[in-house]
């Protein structure tokens, strides 16, 4: 599984028929069962790239992302104390150690809308794409709050 995550992180894979390529190049043959049985013990899951391409990504902690981030939008909810406005920017302040958790939860969920976030302990600084409106970015935020 190490050489699965290894390949993943070093290169755009769009598919198992790819991955099972590049396993072949580095001596190991896999049969596509024991390959999705293998993603899907590595939590791997597709991402869409800024380009738009989907890419199978391994989480950086599996077990946290999968009961944490994203999986259970109640806990970003919860987490969340409140949202504020700066011109176009949005800084939500959540309770201590889980703002990476709900900074996720908004990158994942608000493609639309979001261009990205970015997290500390306790503050996310949310960044819209140059396309939504404030009051987008309002509702969008408070359907998670």
């Amino acid at each position: 599984m190490r050489t699965i995550t290894s390949i993943l992180n070093a290169h755009v894979i769009t598919n198992q028929e790819q991955l099972t390529k590049a396993l072949r190049q580095q001596g190991i043959e896999v049969t596509q069962a024991t390959l999705s049985r293998d993603l899907h013990d590595l939590c791997a899951e597709k991402k869409v790239l800024p380009d738009g391409t989907v890419k199978y990504v391994i989480p950086a902690n599996p077990v946290v992302e999968k009961k944490v981030l994203g999986m259970d939008s109640e806990i970003a909810k919860l987490s969340i104390r409140s949202i504020d406005f700066c011109g176009q920017f949005a800084v939500v302040k959540t309770r201590p150690g889980y703002a990476n958790a709900v900074a996720y939860d908004i990158d994942d969920r608000g493609s639309a809308y979001i261009l990205g976030t970015i997290a500390g302990d306790d503050t996310i600084l949310v960044i819209p794409r140059e396309t939504t409106t404030k009051e987008e970015l309002y509702d969008f935020l408070y359907d998670i709050d």
